[in-house]
């Protein structure tokens, strides 16, 4: 009687414990599936990720450790899907044609040699603070201005290179939120800023010292833009070795 209640027990038992659900794979992996997914990459991805997978508007995807999920299972999810609060859109092609975009994301990494980058994080982290003083415009985990991009993450979503000719010709890429506008008024007086938002009636800047001004166009006489970067050069304001350690501070940057 003992032996059957506890077989009894034990198979109530194995019914409660939970099944384990075997992870999605790529079924797309040939060297003809990667070379497949190259093309649709190189279409599609390449303008906001780089041609090589470094990073430009989008994150790098050569580390092989992506914030929004690594797993094949999320990057299939996360390419035909989109990602909500993010500049990354959805793509419409089959399912099978997404592995292969997967495969080749996959080869991205597995080309790029993971080596220990020149420069000390901590003497950066210094630099960043003090001399460069970066945090007049950026901020890093909550400290910081906000008239520049949040650099919380930017480890995780910039290569290294890309980071390096950032500081060095702020001036090459120049996203459109970060345009410096300046509102001309009837009267002479004028104002610039970021350009938060804008429609017929009015448009709204954000100053250099965080204040958010609502502006009537019908009493503006011109609107300017100006296109290049309010980053100033560091190439020749701080030493190649200083340079390193920034960029090796900014590469550590990961959130949490």
């Amino acid at each position: 009687m003992n032996m059957l209640r506890a077989f009894f027990w034990f198979g109530i038992g194995s019914l409660l414990v939970p099944a384990q659900v075997a992870p999605v794979r790529d079924p797309a992996t040939s060297p003809e599936d990667v070379a497949a997914g190259g093309r649709i990459y190189r279409s599609h991805c390449a303008e906001c990720h780089g041609v090589k997978g470094q990073g430009g508007r989008g994150p790098d995807l050569t580390s092989g450790e992506l914030r929004h999920g690594s797993t094949d299972e999320a990057l299939l999810k996360n390419i035909s899907r989109g990602i909500p609060g993010t500049e990354m859109p959805g793509i419409f092609f089959s399912e099978n044609q997404v592995w292969q975009v997967v495969s080749f994301v996959r080869s991205l990494s597995a080309r790029t040699p993971r080596g220990s980058l020149p420069g000390n994080p901590a003497v950066g982290g210094a630099l960043f603070r003090d001399k460069g003083g970066c945090l007049v415009c950026h901020m890093v985990a909550g400290e910081g201005g906000r008239s520049g991009p949040d650099l919380s993450r930017i480890g995780g979503m910039r290569s290294a290179a890309h980071l390096r000719s950032a500081i060095l010709n702020p001036d090459a890429e120049v996203r459109s939120p970060y345009w410096q506008f300046t509102v001309v008024f009837k009267d002479g007086r004028k104002l610039s800023g970021r350009r938060m938002n804008e429609d017929t009636y009015s448009i709204r800047l954000l100053d250099g010292g965080e204040q958010l001004h609502s502006i009537p166009k019908e009493s503006l006489a011109g609107i300017q833009v100006d296109k290049s970067s309010a980053m100033p050069e560091y190439a020749s304001a701080l030493r190649p070795a200083e340079i390193d350690d920034l960029v090796a501070y900014l590469a550590s940057l990961r959130g949490r």
